[in-house]
């Protein structure tokens, strides 16, 4: 199917009537986002395997055209996030040009969205949301991921318990051992809360804040322990709103694994050269993990896209 399509057109003109819509351009796209095969590697790749003789230019403007099918399915995987009632968030590090950017991913259950940016700040966030707020909200102590849901939101106990750790190996002794204990007693009645009633989760809530409430009223001598409890303090309302809330985890490993192929093609690549490049990619990432957690191939969703077709929910 490649061999026909150059042959009818010409590597120019298979670029410009952007087969993009085709098999040839669905390949191209999933090689060089979901593989990370640079464009050079990618355009000898495609002679010695598929007989296709086609510039590193052309694959350019092949992945410049795909731009607005992949903003549209984007979008509409966006609103169907912003219809629940949770969402979870992180960001990683992205150099764009000569600049540091980010990337940032808001997700939860079926579908993801990711952005790139070149700011950290709350802006982000705010533009993304637009008037939307979520009843809950899952992520890191960042203040610029706090503050956006309606009711609570619940901190990572995983971030948390390596800075309890972090205070126990400076040599805290009196407040950070007993509240490690404590978080992982909460993790774990977190992996079991299927097999838990409702009354029994909240016991289990009312224990485990009566305990924070006696190791809160003991004075760490250690400036890591005394540290750890000030910061406690501002977040502890935000520590175990899951146990009751059986939508919410009780980490926020999950941004963390879909960020996770992000920072492989970032170490594979080095970044992007222009603007675009950036944001097309936190769109093909949005359509690909998003696709992942509806069990759909990477490179259906690539055709489905670029098709004009929808990500059908699982």
């Amino acid at each position: 199917m490649l061999r026909q399509e150059v042959q009818s057109g010409g590597a120019g003109g298979y670029a410009q009537g952007l087969a993009v819509r085709g098999e040839s351009g669905a390949l191209v796209i999933y090689l060089r986002f979901t593989q990370g095969i640079a464009f050079e590697r990618l355009a000898t790749l495609l002679s010695d395997i598929l007989g296709l003789e086609i510039s590193e230019g052309a694959l350019v403007n092949m992945l410049d055209a795909s731009r607005g099918a992949f903003a549209a399915q984007r979008s509409t995987i966006r609103a169907r996030l912003l219809s629940g009632t949770a969402l979870q968030s992180d960001e990683t590090g992205l150099r764009v040009g000569k600049s540091n950017w980010w990337l940032w991913v808001f997700h939860h259950g079926d579908s993801a969205v990711f952005v790139a940016e070149p700011s950290r700040a709350k802006k982000v966030v705010e533009d993304f949301l637009g008037d939307f707020r979520p009843d809950y909200w899952v992520s890191d102590r960042y203040g610029g991921q706090l503050g956006w849901a309606n009711k609570e939101n619940q901190v990572c106990l995983a971030h948390l318990i390596r800075d309890v750790q972090y205070a126990i190996d400076c040599g805290d002794d009196v407040f950070a051992p007993d509240l490690r204990h404590l978080l992982g007693r909460a993790c774990r009645i977190g992996r079991r809360r299927e097999r838990l009633s409702d009354a029994t989760l909240k016991t289990y809530a009312r224990r485990l804040e009566a305990r924070l409430d006696q190791l809160m009223m003991r004075t760490p001598m250690h400036a890591a322990g005394v540290k750890l409890q000030n910061m406690i303090k501002r977040t502890r309302r935000h520590l175990f709103v899951f146990v009751t809330n059986r939508e919410l985890p009780t980490t926020n490993n999950g941004s963390e694994r879909a960020l996770r192929p992000c920072a492989v093609f970032r170490k594979i690549t080095n970044g992007f050269r222009t603007e675009w490049g950036a944001k097309l990619y936190a769109d093909i990432r949005s359509v690909v993990e998003t696709a992942r957690r509806r069990a759909i191939g990477a490179l259906d969703a690539i055709r489905l896209t670029l098709a004009g077709k929808p990500l059908a929910p699982a």
